[in-house]
């Protein structure tokens, strides 16, 4: 071997152990967060809920009339006045008359009934969803629409 080769190669006597460092046990860390009830998910980082947020141009709650297998108005509604307000909304084809297919907008969408808002206190009041659990059941649940 040369000089040249030698000089590149490192010296095992160099090289200097890392100084001990105390171990942390991971049984304990564990239990520790078992004890206090923090749930994690991933990084550490706290599971949070899913947050319900209406998709633009989605159109599923202006199929009024979704069939025999979803509540009549008569089954949502205590008010008659919302009964005959809901009907006279519905067009021909199960669809509200304010809602434009070709954009899939609404066109009364700043005054539009209470009953087509999906905010908590609608929820709560016309279908027994508890605020505090008006996400969860809007994000897992599927709206069968047929468009």
């Amino acid at each position: 071997m040369s000089r040249a080769m030698l000089a590149v190669v490192p010296s095992i006597a160099a090289v200097k152990p890392a100084p001990e460092q105390p171990h942390r046990s991971q049984v304990s860390i564990k239990t520790q967060k078992k004890a206090s009830g923090s749930s994690t998910a991933g990084f550490g980082a706290k599971k949070r809920e899913p947050l319900w947020q209406c998709v633009k141009n989605c159109g599923a709650c202006c199929k009024l009339d979704k069939g025999p297998a979803f509540p009549s108005p008569e089954e949502i509604f205590d008010d008659p006045s919302d009964i005959q307000l809901y009907k006279s909304l519905v067009g021909m084809d199960g669809w509200c008359i304010h809602f434009e297919k070709s954009t899939r907008t609404c066109s009364i969408y700043a005054d539009r009934p209470y009953f087509c808002r999906v905010e908590p206190d609608v929820f709560e009041t016309l279908y027994g969803i508890d605020k505090k659990k008006f996400n969860k059941e809007n994000s897992t649940k599927k709206l069968a629409v047929a468009a």
